[in-house]
């Protein structure tokens, strides 16, 4: 399932990546218009939503096809699907501050420390070791034959793969997927509540931010040692965090360029990848669009179009001249010979002539 950051970073935006050793390229949504540009429509798909094009969305009533507009008079501010949008943005601005002065830093020493190879060594060991809370979330979710894809990459790896260094698993067709108890509960229609973005652990919503926590108790609570212990769980953490900030330097850096609202696309990005997990989980072939703003509603918006056609001129009325103006005529001189300032004299600019 989506699992949040340790550290928080903007890279949870693409969670998932970081288990593999080369990360996929990014596709980041279009930024949205200019504040003079009317705002179209800012529906949030949530999980299990029908899209435009299927019989439910087209049979819906305006009104609930309308839902999803961010009315700046209506005094709410935020997306849908976002009702904290104030206070997570304030989580974000917070997130970003802890980011250049430690979270970065930390990770380019990381990164200076620890060649690539060590690094992802580091990362493979880790995601192995959190296939058992993937296996038993397989079976919670009624798949056994992928439940036990789950079990031969676990016991592959672990020992050809020396302990889950190597990815002796996915050289047989058996890669790593994500999955947790959010995702278990999503199957059987627990929803995922409002979106929500906290510093030190990145985006999330109210039933993944919780499962992310069982599903971390998982292996203290049924092994123990070392598990439940400080010594292994610090380090751990800082690793997976510093190892993903890392991973994902240029991704940042490339959401910061080039989006207009850096969190909208982050969140846009979260919900979106969340959007197509639940959909597999669930069975479902296609999942439905996400259709983000991708801006602030406090910044200030055109007000929402009316669905009214652009009223057309009268028959007879002349079309606008389209052709660029025509030059200026250039400025003449016309003052009197009389009038115009004598040159200067030889002496006047220093020049010297005697001979």
């Amino acid at each position: 399932m989506a699992q949040a950051l340790p550290l928080g970073a903007l890279q949870a935006a693409t969670h998932g990546v970081e288990q593999a050793a080369e990360p996929a390229p990014l596709a980041i949504p279009p930024a949205a218009p200019p504040p003079e540009v009317a705002v179209t429509r800012a529906t949030v798909v949530q999980e299990g939503a029908p899209s435009a094009t299927t019989p439910a969305a087209q049979d819906a009533t305006p009104n609930q096809r309308g839902a999803g507009l961010i009315n700046p008079a209506s005094g709410k501010g935020h997306a849908k699907g976002d009702p904290l949008e104030k206070f997570n943005r304030a989580m974000y601005s917070l997130n970003n501050f802890f980011d250049r002065i430690l979270f970065r830093p930390m990770a380019l020493i990381y990164k200076t420390i620890f060649p690539k190879p060590v690094r992802v060594g580091i990362r493979h060991v880790l995601s192995n070791l959190g296939e058992p809370v993937v296996f038993l979330n397989d079976l919670a979710q009624l798949r056994p034959k992928r439940a036990m894809r789950t079990f031969s990459r676990f016991i592959i790896n672990s020992t050809a793969g020396v302990g889950g260094i190597l990815d002796v698993a996915k050289t047989a067709d058996l890669p790593h997927r994500d999955n947790g108890l959010g995702n278990t509960l999503a199957r059987y229609g627990v929803g995922s509540g409002p979106y929500i973005f906290l510093p030190f652990i990145g985006p999330s919503t109210f039933r993944d931010i919780i499962s992310d926590q069982v599903d971390g108790l998982v292996l203290p609570l049924a092994i123990g040692r070392p598990f439940n212990e400080v010594k292994f769980i610090i380090p751990s953490i800082l690793a997976q965090g510093l190892d993903q900030r890392v991973e994902f330097e240029q991704r940042i850096k490339i959401i910061l360029r080039s989006s207009a609202d850096p969190y909208a696309t982050i969140r846009s990005l979260y919900l979106q990848e969340r959007a197509s997990e639940v959909a597999d989980v669930r069975g479902q072939s296609a999942t439905p669009a996400l259709d983000d703003p991708l801006t602030d509603p406090e910044a200030g918006a055109a007000p929402p179009p009316t669905g009214e056609p652009p009223a057309t001129p009268p028959p007879g009325t002349p079309a606008p001249d389209a052709s660029p103006p025509a030059p200026k005529p250039p400025v003449i001189n016309d003052t009197p010979p009389e009038q115009l300032p004598s040159p200067p004299k030889a002496a006047d600019a220093g020049c010297d002539f005697a001979g």
